[in-house]
């Protein structure tokens, strides 16, 4: 995979699909060590983080994650995840974070050169040739190492470029063995916008699977 060191870099992470491709190849993601590789590969403009959140829940066990992540460096979009009861009575629940995060990768497509999407969901292609179409260059990271395969085919022939999560592993896993300190001072002074504060010297929360519940 070829980064070209002045080029304007995006992220653009799908929290479940991330969480899912990583616990399939069982390790967890590391966000300070995820952040501070792609600030080292180009100019990093923004990283999203797109994630769904219970409605009317009066604690989400994803909110230390959330909130972690908003001081150090990622801009975070939530969206209501809307428990309902079927016809048959089972508890369902509803919500997706697809629509937004196409339409913020859109608007940021002319102040880019390359958009990385971290998912492997099969409705983003339509998102990646629009976004060549506007000449931004598409990687798609997810892995078709797990049992099975957690991108889509179509996803993965239409991207420029694909990066296999598992061989990112080794860069960006977390260790448990000892503990993480806060980013340094450089990785944030990439991102647009006011550099965020850091809160304490504390690690990252891990991603609880709960919150991770997907409409079928």
């Amino acid at each position: 995979m070829i980064f070209y060191k002045e080029e304007r870099l995006a992220l653009f992470i799908d929290g479940a699909n991330l969480y899912g491709a990583a616990k399939a190849l069982g390790f967890d993601v590391d966000y300070k060590r995820l952040l501070e590789l792609f600030a080292s590969r180009g100019r990093l403009i923004r990283a999203f983080y797109y994630t769904t959140l219970i409605e009317d829940q009066e604690y989400s066990p994803i909110r230390p994650l959330i909130d972690w992540l908003e001081y150090n460096g990622y801009a975070l979009v939530t969206k209501p995840l809307k428990e309902f009861t079927d016809s048959q009575g089972r508890r369902k629940t509803k919500g997706s974070i697809d629509i937004d995060l196409a339409i913020d990768a859109l608007d940021m497509a002319e102040q880019v050169d390359h958009i990385l999407l971290f998912s492997g969901d099969g409705d983003f292609r339509r998102l990646l040739e629009a976004l060549q179409r506007k000449g931004v260059r598409t990687t798609v990271v997810s892995t078709i190492k797990s049992q099975p395969p957690m991108v889509a085919d179509e996803l993965r022939r239409q991207a420029d470029n694909f990066i296999e999560l598992m061989e990112l592993a080794p860069h960006i896993q977390r260790n448990m063995s000892h503990s993480h300190h806060m980013p340094q001072r450089g990785v944030n002074e990439g991102l647009a916008g006011p550099r965020p504060m850091a809160v304490d010297d504390e690690d990252e929360p891990d991603e609880p699977a709960t919150a991770y519940s997907r409409s079928a």
